[in-house]
């Protein structure tokens, strides 16, 4: 069973309170870049580890809500969590069950706690007193032994529970690379080998994940199989598009029944199943190991043990910023929480869309239109988003909307080419300043790019803001942007630019749901 919480609220009867002609919001580009950054800051917000708990895990007495269902404590509850924000979501629900918590390990980034502690979230941090355990492991965001030695713990832990016991699950981004349990005799590294030469290959992430599911102890619902007959209650902060359970950290509170015919034809299809190890093979030719306690057959009641509940996502995030949007007196429109593909199409559509809001006339030209929705499948947008934001965008011409937000998020791609740093938010950022610079036609809007884990590649910002004055303003500085485009360094570029004031730089938010993409859009011209 899974859940989605939303912080939904209708909004058909908002109105704007930006009134000012195009001139007029040309002229406060500076104070429409700080309401561009306010809505990112909300966004990320909107999605703390800590909040996204207190939202969804409330106490009662001796009852634990989480959305419409009710479990019994009776100092009964064990905890276990692996990913990037699980030490902030770890501190608040151990607030919030107190004395009913028997015990708990986490798996956790490798010097997770001292950066907590540097950057002064204090609040992400267990107190002293805590019953939790935190192991960290998974350096530069890969299995490792300590990873191995932590998911061997909470292995031990939820194998020894019973039908009175609740465990507590808490799921992040990062949690798959901390969480490495191959099944034996299949070594950590034998493991890593078989999944990097199918990724060289070419396979896709469905059937890398159905090769790893395959080999673990605890992914494809391992964890949850091992901690039967006991209720199990996974409280998932999502870092991938579309919020599929059973991806994220591979799934291990999500049953998923994997045939060995199935892999089988994945490795032969990439020229591998010859050249395996022994020990792959010999797992691959037996049935998965049992768990203590576990059933042989897999009843309909294991099922209904599991409570999968997604707490905070992209779409969440987008939801709050729109919030923050309407605050600061901006109609909000969110395109999609799914945006991917090369990021060179994605400027390209948000290039488009600017086009779009920002013609002269009650009508934008028909071409336009089209190109639009041609985009769609390579940036994962689908025909109906874009047609409704098209829609919603249009209206706002006809009933004399003025200022729009337009929010989206996602996790785009680029295309490496040279050894400069950077990442993809600050490279759409420099793409999309480019579409609005119009090869001479200046749109007049804003955009923002940035990755709510507060960090864009290896770099100390988590993306930049832009607009239709990039272009010029590099040029007078001597900045030339196609180098710095072809050498993948557009850190380097708005660390230059006008003194890296565009650079966004919120430090460790201690959270991670992808990219938000905020682009304000000024009132349609009148025609001419």
């Amino acid at each position: 069973m899974a859940r989605v919480l939303t912080l939904s609220r209708s909004v058909h009867h908002w109105r704007p309170l930006w009134t000012g002609t195009t001139q007029a919001w040309v002229r406060s580009m500076s104070s429409l870049e700080e309401r561009a950054r306010a809505m990112f800051a909300a966004a990320v917000e909107g999605v703390q580890p800590d909040s996204v708990v207190r939202r969804s895990l409330q106490r009662n007495g001796d009852e634990l809500l989480v959305g419409d269902r009710t479990f019994k404590l009776s100092n009964n509850l064990h905890l276990v969590g692996f990913g990037k924000a699980v030490l902030g979501m770890a501190a608040e629900a151990e607030r919030i069950v107190g004395d009913h918590l028997v015990r708990g390990v986490i798996s956790v980034p490798h010097g997770i706690q001292e950066t907590l502690q540097r950057h002064g979230k204090m609040n992400m941090l267990l107190g002293s007193s805590s019953r939790i355990k935190v192991m960290e492991g998974a350096k530069h965001n890969l299995p490792d032994p300590d990873a191995q030695r932590s998911a061997e713990s909470i292995r031990e832990l939820v194998s020894t529970l019973t039908e009175r016991d609740l465990l507590l699950v808490l799921i992040s981004g990062g949690g798959s690379a901390l969480l490495p349990a191959p099944i034996p005799p299949i070594t950590l590294q034998e493991k890593q080998d078989v999944t990097r030469r199918l990724a060289a290959a070419g396979a896709t992430i469905q059937e890398l994940n159905t090769v790893r599911r395959s080999l673990s102890l605890l992914k494809g619902g391992g964890l949850a199989h091992c901690a039967y007959p006991a209720q199990v209650v996974a409280l998932i902060l999502s870092d991938v598009i579309g919020d599929p359970l059973d991806f994220i950290a591979s799934g291990p509170t999500v049953w998923s029944k994997v045939q060995p015919e199935e892999v089988w034809g994945i490795l032969e299809r990439y020229d591998l199943s010859a050249s395996l190890p022994s020990s792959v093979k010999e797992v691959l030719n037996k049935t998965r190991p049992q768990c203590e306690g576990e059933p042989k057959e897999q009843p309909q009641d294991l099922r209904d043990h599991v409570l999968n509940t997604v707490i905070g996502s992209n779409a969440i995030a987008l939801e709050c910023a729109g919030r923050k949007a309407r605050e600061l007196g901006l109609r909000s429109v969110v395109l999609s929480p799914g945006v991917c593909g090369d990021v060179r199409a994605v400027a390209r559509l948000y290039g488009l869309l600017s086009q779009f809001a920002c013609s002269p006339g009650k009508k934008p030209p028909p071409e336009l239109e089209a190109q639009i929705i041609q985009l769609g499948p390579k940036v994962g947008v689908q025909s109906w988003d874009l047609f409704r934001t098209m829609k919603q965008l249009g209206d706002g011409r006809e009933e004399g909307w003025c200022a729009t937000c337009l929010l989206a998020g996602g996790e785009p791609t680029v295309q490496l080419t040279g050894k400069g740093r950077g990442g993809r938010n600050q490279e759409l950022a420099l793409r999309v300043g480019l579409e609005l610079s119009g090869g001479g036609k200046k749109i007049p809007a804003v955009f923002l790019s940035g990755g709510t884990d507060g960090q864009d590649g290896p770099t100390e910002a988590a993306g930049a803001v832009t607009d239709g004055e990039m272009e010029a303003e590099a040029k007078s500085q001597g900045l030339d942007i196609d180098s710095f485009l072809s050498n993948n360094d557009s850190y380097t570029f708005f660390s230059r630019l006008s003194e890296g004031q565009r650079l966004l730089l919120p430090g460790l938010t201690g959270t991670n749901v992808m990219d938000v993409h905020v682009m304000l859009l000024p009132p349609p011209s009148p025609s001419e």
